[in-house]
């Protein structure tokens, strides 16, 4: 009796073993696997910003569903505007904010961090075209009567007219 109860413990553990390894394995690969480059990644979409953020405030959840993806590899955009605002996060990353004249929200755009200085170059008032990939679409907040932008991230200059 004692020989099978060995046996059962040891093919138990042996089975656990091999489930960790794999598991370990799993994880292992998913953690380095390369990120999508942005910048070499095909646009899904071109858009100016009046288009984008009106498609949000007008039908947000049908705008939801063309442009962002649950698994995280939501839609490369190239969004056309105005230079309207340059700062930089806490990272030190530059953020852009593409608006035009009038316009209560816009297109929020913060730069990788191999491609900050490349936003140095912009000039409030500019025309510009920014690729990044979506994060989030424009809404507005009534409590606070406020506008949030377009959030596109990973983003780097196109054409800097």
């Amino acid at each position: 009796m004692q020989s099978k109860t060995k046996k059962i413990v040891k093919t138990g553990i042996t089975l656990l073993l091999v489930a960790v390894i794999i598991g370990g394995g799993i994880a292992f690969y998913m953690f380095n696997m390369p990120h999508r480059d942005i910048r070499k990644a095909k646009t899904d979409y071109e858009l100016n910003v009046v288009e984008i953020v009106n498609e949000y405030l007008t039908e947000a959840e049908t705008a939801n569903a063309k442009y962002l993806s649950d698994d995280g590899n939501s839609k490369v955009l190239e969004i056309t505007g105005s230079v309207f605002h340059i700062s930089e996060d806490f990272n030190g990353r530059k953020v852009v904010l593409l608006k035009e004249e009038g316009m209560r929200a816009g297109v929020s755009c913060t730069f990788l961090d191999e491609a900050s200085e490349n936003a140095t170059s912009l000039k409030i008032g500019q025309t510009t075209v920014i690729k990044g990939v979506i994060r989030s679409g424009a809404n507005y907040i009534e409590d606070f009567d406020l506008y949030e932008h377009v959030i596109l991230e990973q983003c780097d200059i196109v054409i800097n007219q």
